[in-house]
């Protein structure tokens, strides 16, 4: 049984405009210290996914299917039983710590606050166990620090004390929704040879969102592409980096920045993400790809195995021939 399970997992939200279905049928399955990535552009699904995960929609979205951890769906559990997983074995670091970290409490109010309601510990106990976790993440001086606010804090440490306040119960299972966005790229850096050392340290299986594919490359062991809320492509990360197989895929590979490249061109992806409200009937892509013919704009792809690589799964018409020949006239630089 895989520690963590996710079984055709959609949802839904009820707008003026009628229902919105912006995930559709999600699947993947993790063992202890895996990591998954899921890219894709904004509006994509990504976030919602795994919000809908630790039951955090809003209040009018809706989610359906399965999501199994350690055989226990999260989906179906009451807010009560949720809660004692919730922040304890499975943890959240969301997009932006400035609006997630509470602007009137110190940094060790939160941060115990977690251990006395998870671990039942007392207050002195949990703060040690704080500054820990804060010298973990690399933040100096950790112990004078931790009694500061928020907003003393550079953005960069502010990611770091949500990193540590996410691994304050050593959480088998940790999502980062977006951890590295509105950094620089050196801290960019920094807190993803972070979360590596921490994976490496406790063993953690992490659930990466982001759109940023590099972030991807240097932490990911499996990558789902998802576009219109629906998966795209899925496989492990060398099969998605090197024998990319999709035309969504192909254009996300070729928007990215290359150093080992002289006067090189970058190509966009043309057209702009889809109305949610109004999905076209067939592919999500099929109004931006250039491939794109009646079928695609008709016939919903199933994602299926790819016929020579049985590891990496697809949804498109097109074959794998008609994707390489689209690489190789430079849309992409897989």
């Amino acid at each position: 049984m895989s520690l963590i399970e996710v079984k055709n997992l959609g949802v839904q939200f009820q707008t003026q405009d009628g229902l919105i279905y912006a995930v559709n049928g999600i699947n993947f399955a993790l063992d202890r210290g895996q990591t998954l990535g899921i890219v894709g552009e904004s509006g994509s699904g990504k976030s919602q996914s795994v919000l809908a995960m630790m039951g955090l929609l809003a209040k009018n979205g809706k989610a359906s299917g399965q999501a199994l951890y350690r055989g226990q769906d999260l989906l179906a559990m009451k807010p009560a039983e949720l809660n004692k997983i919730r922040g304890n074995r499975v943890a959240m670091i969301f997009q932006d710590p400035m609006t997630s970290l509470n602007p009137y409490l110190t940094v060790e109010r939160q941060m115990t606050e977690v251990l006395q309601f998870h671990k039942g510990l007392d207050r002195k106990s949990a703060r040690a166990r704080s500054v820990e976790l804060l010298d973990a993440v690399k933040i100096p001086d950790a112990a004078r620090r931790i009694a500061m606010y928020p907003h003393e804090f550079s953005g960069g440490m502010r990611q770091r004390v949500m990193i540590a306040m996410a691994l304050l119960c050593e959480p088998e299972v940790l999502i980062a929704d977006e951890p590295t966005t509105a950094l620089d790229v050196t801290v960019q850096a920094q807190i993803i040879a972070l979360l590596r050392d921490l994976q490496r340290d406790f063993g953690t299986t992490i659930v990466m969102i982001t759109h940023d594919l590099g972030v991807v490359a240097g932490l990911c062991d499996e990558v789902m592409v998802l576009y219109g809320g629906r998966v795209m492509e899925q496989g492990d990360a060398n099969s998605i980096f090197y024998s990319a197989s999709h035309p969504y895929t192909v254009g996300l590979l070729g928007a990215i920045p290359r150093l080992d490249a002289e006067d090189e061109v970058l190509v966009a992806i043309p057209g702009a993400p889809p109305n949610m409200a109004r999905l076209p009937k067939g592919c999500p892509f099929s109004e931006r790809c250039v491939l794109a013919n009646a079928e695609c704009r008709d016939v919903l792809p199933v994602l299926q195995a790819a016929e020579n690589n049985p590891a990496l799964f697809r949804a498109c018409h097109k074959s794998i021939q008609a994707v390489s020949e689209l690489t190789a006239k430079g849309v992409s630089h897989a």
